[in-house]
């Protein structure tokens, strides 16, 4: 923590505000014992560590105006990956060990002092089990230097020191997958907003970064085979302002989309922070700007798909793909290219909300129910989904849908579906497809006891549209009251799991879709605190949800919040929305009484 007094003034130790609260935090030697980094400081950067010293240099050298040059000695910090943590904590574990530069702390030489650490030559030592444990120690010494290491340029006053409090925080995450999935199809997000938004996940320890690229309203990825996706897809002539059954426009067009070059940035800049960007692009619903864009890609013999334009308003929406050969290799291009710009083993492909009033409807689509043996509509999507799992499992990659893809069966009441990677499991997908259980666990729960990896994101815990507050100042409010203690109190395994359909919940993830988040400042209001409460639900090893110490962790919030002021975050006050947060008059659509546990 950073002081501009004397050392007697300072806060009685430890009085740590961590968030994600680390597994363990001990204090080093009987008193409070600080170290300062100043214009000494060095980083010792081994094998493995150098992203994380690039960003130490990046944000702490900005926030705290020091060189921090590469160096060793008494005052370095040392990064080193240890295959010891790695055994005992994993890849994303750490060790971070601060005591004073003279070893006061240290035991006899070479022996550990009486809280397990080895004595040792320099200030301040992180050893990771990988570069990603080494990358969340140096979030966690950040968190250490107080609100003002968040700053973008030095604010402290004269005499300001940037200290550190001796001891030892022993750390790993629960769960692999910490995610968040930003819809920037619905409205979309310039590039820089996305790159705050990975420093946002990276500071609360997330690291997989979910992007619904495509809806009905926008197409927001430049596909090089198919230029009309973002010339036409990616813009509409006007938006509905509030829920889908308000009778207010926002008559602004609005669009935008990444280039290539765009998408490989964001990919970089979050992999230089151990984040993964999994791309999502929806088939066979949710594709009405795809069709607009080429109006043979809908069911032509029942809509004049010529006559659609981008989707202007919200819902689910009738307009799907045609399940014929054609469709499927343009979205083969589409994946192509895709595959290309994302390195993720996991690609989503949405799979849906897809209505099927149109394949009733069609001839083309009844011929090929019959062609193919899949017995109705159902097996269509069902076959829709697991050509493309195929397909990505054929390029070693993993598909991930939303749990509707289970539906359907095997074949959906026709012959086992033709399988060209490997094998399938009961639920006719290949073995590594994976499950985003979003209508309640129970998607997730079938998906596990059939073998697949799931990640638990019920709509009715981490669906951070859903309104804050019962309160009326609460902005465009939509769904259920979901609050930051609510949010504290969700687990990602239910009651009642099989220890062996446990081990396959590979994490969770909080969704922001964003009909009524029309720019960045809105989606801070919805996502903040809420994410952080989040972010110790996916990384920290806490209680059972009722046991859950919610006044410890509005305790550390307070200096969170100080925090996030620091950042520029326009998070939701705990006492209620801001003048300018509100959107009076602007419907929504709130839910009354507590959301159903399915």
């Amino acid at each position: 923590m950073g002081s501009a007094d004397s050392a007697g003034d300072r806060p009685a130790y430890p009085g740590l505000d961590l968030i994600p609260a680390p597994r363990e935090a001990v204090r080093r030697g009987a008193a409070p014992e600080y170290v300062t980094l100043d214009e000494r400081t060095t980083l010792d950067a081994g094998p493995g560590t150098h992203r994380a010293a690039r960003w130490l240099r990046s944000a702490l050298g900005a926030a705290t105006g020091l060189p921090l040059p590469d160096g060793t000695g008494p005052h370095a910090i040392r990064l080193r990956i240890s295959a010891d943590v790695e055994r005992e904590h994993g890849p994303e574990g750490y060790v971070l060990s601060v005591l004073p530069a003279d070893g006061s702390l240290a035991g006899p030489a070479g022996a550990p002092d009486a809280a397990g650490a080895p004595a040792t030559d320099t200030a301040v030592v992180i050893e990771g089990g990988g570069p990603a444990g080494v990358f969340w120690a140096a979030q966690t010494l950040r968190q250490l230097l107080g609100p003002e290491a968040y700053r973008a340029a030095p604010v402290a006053p004269a005499g300001y020191t940037w200290d550190l409090p001796c001891l030892t925080v022993t750390d790993s995450p629960r769960f692999r997958w910490r995610g968040l999935m930003l819809d920037v199809a619905r409205h979309f997000m310039p590039k820089t907003d996305v790159l705050r938004q990975v420093d946002l996940m990276a500071a609360h320890k997330l690291n997989v970064l979910h992007l619904h690229l495509t809806d009905d309203q926008g197409w927001r990825v430049e596909i090089r085979r198919h230029p009309r996706l973002t010339e036409v897809g990616s813009w509409r002539p006007r938006s509905k302002w509030g829920h889908r059954l308000s009778a207010q426009w926002n008559e602004t067009p609005h669009g935008g989309y990444y280039t290539h070059d765009d998408l490989r940035e964001i990919v970089a800049y979050a992999a230089d922070r151990h984040i993964t960007v999994v791309p999502e692009i929806d088939v066979p619903g949710h594709s009405q700007a795809a069709i607009a864009a080429y109006p043979e890609l809908g069911n032509t013999d029942v809509v004049d798909t010529a006559a659609l334009g981008v989707w202007d308003t919200w819902g689910v929406n009738p307009n799907v793909l045609a399940p014929t050969e054609a469709v499927l290799r343009f979205y083969e291009d589409v994946f192509e290219e895709i595959l290309e710009l994302f390195p993720s083993p996991f690609v989503h492909i949405g799979g849906d909300e897809c209505p099927k009033d149109q394949w009733k409807a069609s001839a083309t689509a009844q011929a090929r129910i019959a062609e193919l043996g899949v017995g109705d509509e159902d097996g269509l999507q069902a076959w829709f989904v697991r050509h493309f799992d195929r397909w990505l499992a054929a390029r070693g990659r993993r598909l991930v849908g939303w749990d509707e893809i289970l539906e359907g069966g095997p074949a959906a009441g026709g012959a086992p579906l033709a399988d060209t990677a490997g094998g399938t499991t009961g639920l006719g997908l290949t073995p590594g497809a994976t499950v985003s259980s979003w209508r309640g666990y129970a998607g997730g729960i079938a998906a596990a006891e059939a073998g697949h990896d799931v990640v638990m994101c019920p709509e009715q815990q981490v669906y951070l549209d859903y309104r804050q507050d019962p309160g009326e100042d609460e902005p465009m409010p939509i769904g259920y009251v979901r609050t930051l203690a609510d949010v504290y109190r969700f687990d990602p395994v239910p009651p009642g799991l099989s220890e062996a359909a446990a081990a396959h919940v590979l994490g969770t993830q909080a969704n922001v879709w964003t009909e009524v988040m029309e720019n960045r400042a809105r989606v801070d209001y919805q996502t903040q605190p809420r994410l952080a409460a989040f972010a110790e639900v996916a990384w920290s090893r806490l209680p059972a949800p009722d046991a859950r110490d919610l006044a410890g962790f509005e305790r550390r919030m307070t200096a969170h919040y100080r925090r996030l002021d620091a950042l520029g975050v326009e998070y939701r006050p705990p006492g209620g929305p801001r003048p300018w947060q509100r959107r009076p008059g602007v419907p929504g659509r709130p839910l009354e009484g507590t959301p159903p546990n399915v």
